[in-house]
């Protein structure tokens, strides 16, 4: 068993409200402006932890979707695009996330019909860590089409 790490480390200054910081990679692969403001209202260029969450569960669950794909057998895609969007709710308690919906369209499929797709897509969310980690404290759907 192979165990890995990643990281990002945030470098805040300034209060919740006026503050700002801006979190980057370990790997150097990104550095992104957060300010709490864009968390919950306009984001003004700026991430939130939501919007991380939801490019984490896209790009994984597109990893785990083409690999499920490949395991399918006599079945191909060309191309799979893959959004996620993180629904939160910020009330007096504070801020509860509630859902992460994956859509997926796959463009060019081969050896299978749009139900077959959505089987796929499906057993696939099952496979994918970050689903895995969200399970249980939020609602996660897949939308699979066919373009």
């Amino acid at each position: 068993m192979a165990t890995f790490e990643r990281s990002v480390e945030v470098d805040w200054q300034g209060s919740l409200m006026e503050g700002k910081g801006t979190a980057k990679a370990g790997t150097g692969a990104f550095t992104l402006p957060v300010a709490f403001p864009a968390r919950i209202g306009e984001p003004g260029g700026k991430t939130s932890p939501e919007e991380l969450m939801a490019a984490a569960h896209a790009a994984c669950y597109a990893m785990a979707l083409n690999g499920a794909i490949g395991r399918a057998g006599g079945v191909s895609v060309g191309r799979t695009v893959v959004s996620a969007t993180v629904t939160a709710d910020k009330s007096d308690a504070g801020i509860k996330i509630l859902a992460s919906k994956l859509t997926v369209i796959a463009h060019g499929l081969e050896g299978a019909d749009a139900a077959r797709f959505r089987e796929i897509a499906q057993a696939a969310e099952g496979r994918c860590p970050v689903s895995n980690a969200y399970r249980g404290t939020m609602q996660i759907t897949v939308d699979a089409r066919v373009a």
